[in-house]
């Protein structure tokens, strides 16, 4: 991995699309926490907004602002990591925010010690200080080892990032985390939960159109699927990936984007990368998530 040096230890990398309001308060709140770290840069990607978002970010003088011009989903983030000097990546999404200075201090301090570590994943808490929890995390709020992470408040350093590749832009919404944490373990770094670092998400997955929530988890992790497991594997879980995608499209009659996420599914090339069977252990929550049996029988 190339080494990359640079007077900015964090880059704090945050992505927007018309959500002026919460644009608005993140930046507020990273301002009045990093009045006194010029060693931290912050850089405001915006996804093509229409709603007054890059007039704001581009007036302000104590930001990086970078304008896409269009939304590229999750791709518009890696205009930003290009950008990024500093030694870590600390990615939020405009409607999150670290929950004090000692948090960051926290992610720099424990990478700069811990060689091995390659991505922190954060605690995210509510605006009442409620966790959010999902399945990429540890059910147990104890530091330690994590199969993945949460896109809206993680740390991960920069040059292993870069090598990864960032973001995969094709996916343009939902399982990039996955993807991204296979590939730090893939290059031998940990992935590590701790659970006082902490990052306030303001947002609710629950406000998002069913359509998304039936077209890119479908399509995205079956790639996911082709490309890192065996085929005696990916049988099962493409099998059970299509049998909950087909659910949620009948619930929330959505069938028309079922069907197109499933002919991209399989209609795009994808690179074989099987996982040896030991990392293929380390990702068993993501097998849960996927399988038809732990669905059904809520063994997760």
């Amino acid at each position: 991995m190339a080494q990359h040096t640079s007077s900015i230890r964090l880059s704090i990398v945050f992505l927007n699309y018309n959500r002026l309001s919460e644009t608005r308060q993140t930046v507020s709140q990273l301002s009045s926490l990093l009045k006194e770290c010029p060693d931290i840069e912050i850089i405001a990607v915006d996804n093509g907004s229409e709603d007054g978002t890059a007039d704001f970010l581009a007036q302000q003088k104590n930001l990086t602002f970078i304008e896409t011009g269009k939304n590229l989903g999750i791709a518009g983030y890696n205009q930003g990591f290009e950008q990024a000097r500093g030694d870590y990546i600390l990615v939020l999404d405009d409607d999150s925010c670290p929950k004090d200075l000692d948090t960051i201090e926290r992610l720099i301090t424990q990478l700069d010690h811990n060689p091995k570590i390659g991505v922190i994943a954060c605690k995210i808490i509510n605006e009442h200080g409620q966790l959010q929890s999902s399945w990429h995390l540890p059910k147990q709020q104890k530091a330690g080892a994590s199969m993945s992470f949460i896109g809206c408040g993680f740390a991960i350093r920069r040059d292993l990032f870069a090598d990864i590749g960032w973001y995969p832009a094709s996916f343009f919404l939902y399982q990039n985390e996955v993807d991204v944490a296979i590939q730090v373990r893939r290059h031998g770094y940990d992935i590590y939960y701790d659970p006082q670092t902490v990052v306030i998400h303001r947002g609710e997955a629950s406000n998002r159109p069913n359509w998304r929530r039936v077209y890119y988890p479908t399509r995205n992790t079956i790639w996911l699927i082709r490309r890192y497991f065996p085929l005696h594997d990916a049988i099962y879980l493409i099998f059970s990936r299509l049998s909950i995608g087909l659910i949620r499209a009948l619930q929330s009659r959505e069938f028309t984007w079922y069907w197109k996420a499933v002919k991209e599914a399989f209609r795009q090339p994808v690179p074989s990368q099987v996982l040896p069977r030991k990392l293929r252990r380390e990702f068993k929550a993501f097998w849960r998530q996927n399988s038809l049996w732990h669905q059904l029988t809520r063994q997760r």
